[in-house]
C-alpha cells in the first residue's frame, strides 16, 4: 500500500492553460487517477511552489485525490505582469483552469485558497456558482486593511505622484490602477451572494500577523453554509502548523465528497 501511495506521488505533470487575456497559466497536476481533482490558490507574492500548496497537494495525494496548483498571471512560471489588486482577474484566471479540468476526466470538486487565493475562491464562488466545496485560509475580509502598513505612510500621495510603489523590489511593484482594483474589491456584497447549498470552510490561525483573526468570524456572519476552523496558534502562514492544516482541509475534503456520492446514489 505504501509502495502505491509513494507511485501516486511521483505522477506530476506540468499543463499549461490559457486565460481569457491570452496569458499561459502554468501548473503541476499531481494525478492520483480519481475523477475528483481540487484546484490549489496562492497567496500574493507567492507561487504554487508555496510550501502550504505544495504540501497541501501532497497531502491529498496521500488520500487518492488529485490536484492541480497554478500560478496565477503575473507570479511564478505564468506569464503576465503581477498585480497588487486583481482579485476578480484572478477569479477569472481559476475560471479558465476549472473549465480546462471540467473538460477533461475530471471533475472539480473543491477549490482551496491560501491569503489573496483564499479571497480569490471567495470572489469565485459568488460569480460562479458552479464548485460544491470551497476552503478559504487566512483571507481578508476586508481588503483595504493593512495597505498603509505594507505600503507605508502617505502610500496614496506616493502613488499619485510616481505612479506607482515597489514592494521590495520591481518584480512587485504596485500600480495606482492595481491599488484602486484593491480598493474596490468588497468581500462583505460579494460574500453574499455565495449560494446556499455551496459548503464553506473558513480557517484561521488564532496568531496571524498578517490578518487578524477577526476576519474569520466576520466571514462567518455572512456565508451561509459554513464551517469555521481556528487553529490555535498559527501565524499567517501555518509555519508551525502545516501538519494541522493539512488534516484540517483534507479531512473537510473527503467527508465533502462523500457527502456527494451518497447524494447521487440515493
Amino acid at each position: 500500500m505504501a509502495e502505491a501511495a509513494q507511485m501516486l506521488v511521483s505522477q506530476k505533470q506540468k499543463v499549461l492553460v490559457t486565460n481569457k487575456h491570452g496569458e499561459k497559466l502554468v501548473g503541476l497536476l499531481h494525478e492520483t487517477g480519481s475523477r475528483e481533482i481540487v484546484i490549489l490558490c496562492h497567496g500574493a507574492r507567492a507561487s504554487k511552489d508555496h510550501f502550504i500548496i505544495e504540501n497541501l497537494a501532497v497531502a491529498l495525494e496521500k488520500e487518492g485525490i488529485s490536484s492541480f496548483r497554478f500560478d496565477f498571471a503575473g507570479n511564478g512560471e505564468s506569464e503576465g505582469t503581477f498585480q497588487f489588486g486583481h482579485m476578480r482577474r484572478e477569479a477569472d484566471d481559476l475560471h479558465a483552469v476549472i473549465q480546462h479540468f471540467s473538460g477533461s476526466n475530471h471533475v472539480v470538486s473543491a477549490i482551496f485558497g491560501h491569503s489573496k487565493g483564499a479571497g480569490d475562491v471567495l470572489l469565485y464562488a459568488s460569480k460562479y456558482h458552479d464548485i460544491p466545496t470551497v476552503v478559504e485560509a487566512s483571507a481578508h475580509y476586508d481588503p483595504k486593511k493593512g495597505i498603509e502598513k505594507l505600503l507605508g505612510k502617505d502610500f496614496m500621495e506616493k502613488i499619485k505622484k510616481d505612479g506607482f510603489i515597489d514592494i521590495g523590489s520591481a518584480n512587485f511593484r504596485v500600480t495606482e490602477e492595481s491599488l484602486m482594483d484593491r480598493l474596490s474589491t468588497d468581500m462583505h456584497e460579494s460574500c453574499l451572494k455565495i449560494d446556499k447549498d455551496c459548503r464553506v470552510l473558513i480557517v484561521h490561525g488564532s496568531a496571524d500577523e498578517s490578518i487578524p483573526v477577526e476576519d474569520a468570524f466576520e466571514f462567518a456572519k455572512i456565508i451561509p453554509n459554513h464551517k469555521i476552523h481556528i487553529i490555535q496558534g498559527a501565524d499567517h502562514c501555518y509555519s508551525s502548523h502545516q501538519t494541522k492544516l493539512d488534516t484540517v482541509v483534507v479531512d473537510f475534503i473527503k467527508a465533502a465528497l462523500q457527502q456527494d456520492k451518497s447524494t447521487l446514489t440515493s
